[in-house]
């Protein structure tokens, strides 16, 4: 089949990755503009770019949908299909309506649920289960369009979300390939979802981050992995602002007040919870330092068991 790709991060890669080793016709691949980053400020190519060029493939790089650039390509280039996995821009209706199959999109949720741009972290957050991939049909909403295949995963209890996307990324990647295969042949039955039963993944932000011990042990556990890589949870301790990076779930909270320390040696720092269970803090990272493990915190700044710890505000 002739088609497009659209792709920006690493997410994105084991796609392109599946629909090329399928042997699919991949007349384009359209990603973000290179930006910036790090101290040199120099010019950063998206993983796709870097992947599409190793493959020699044609990139293009827009840097907006309506102004009419992109769909003169697109118009050039006669896909059959356009596949979209993490793109990060929306597609204008002229766009969704070009293809003869339309465009399909790879997200990383069991869509009703999750719409949005952060289905990962926020499975994660609200202290999921399960979570999966679905290959979608796209449509003028946000995830609203008929869904094509959905693959399922359980979400391990110490799994971050840095961890969990490359799971997905790698899910995604056949799932898309198998659909877009039947797709062709014509055999996929699209099945609208429920929008009764969506629900919502934003953006996240810095705001996400000050842990309050007054939640549950679980609460602040989804909390820590849901937000690593970025923004991170964030603690006070010892009078210095740190990101949590790694937690563990340690049980009773030895009926210690909320934000209770309850041990802070060589094994980490045990912290007491709102439900009545306790936290260990495993890894974090100060400031302006560098990540290490809290017991190596602790020998610069020593915490007393019984001190409390308040939220960061």
């Amino acid at each position: 089949m002739k088609l497009v790709f659209m792709g920006t991060p690493d997410f994105a890669v084991p796609s392109l990755d599946a629909l090329a080793g399928a042997g699919h016709e991949i007349c384009g691949v359209f990603t973000q503009p290179d930006k910036p980053k790090n101290r040199g400020m120099k010019l950063q190519p998206p993983p796709v770019k870097e992947r599409a060029l190793a493959l020699g493939l044609e990139v293009y790089q827009p840097a907006r949908m309506r102004d009419g650039e992109a769909l003169s390509i697109l118009q050039r280039l006669e896909p059959d299909l356009i596949a979209v996995a993490a793109y990060g821009k929306i597609l204008p209706v002229d766009i969704l309506e070009l293809p003869r199959l339309g465009c399909v999109n790879v997200h990383s949720s069991l869509l009703p649920r999750y719409r949005g741009a952060a289905p990962i972290n926020w499975a994660i957050l609200n202290g999921e289960d399960e979570t999966g991939v679905t290959i979608m049909k796209m449509a003028e909403g946000m995830d609203t369009g008929d869904i094509l295949a959905q693959a399922r995963t359980p979400i391990d209890l110490n799994e971050n979300a840095a961890q969990l996307f490359e799971r997905l990324a790698r899910m995604g990647g056949p799932l898309l390939a198998e659909t877009v295969e039947k797709l062709e042949a014509g055999t996929v039955r699209p099945v609208p979802q429920d929008d009764a039963l969506a629900t919502y993944a934003p953006m996240l932000s810095r705001e996400l981050s000050p842990m309050d011990w007054g939640r549950t042990a679980r609460q602040l556990h989804d909390q820590v992995r849901g937000l690593y890589p970025w923004p991170s949870a964030t603690a006070e301790l010892d009078g210095i602002r740190c990101k949590i990076l790694r937690t563990s779930l340690a049980g009773e909270g030895a009926g210690k007040a909320p934000g209770t320390v309850i041990q802070a040696d060589k094994k980490g720092l045990r912290v007491a919870c709102g439900d009545g269970g306790a936290l260990d803090i495993l890894e974090l990272q100060p400031d302006g330092k560098k990540a290490m493990a809290a017991a190596a915190f602790l020998l610069g700044h020593p915490i007393l068991p019984g001190t409390i710890l308040t939220k960061q505000e």
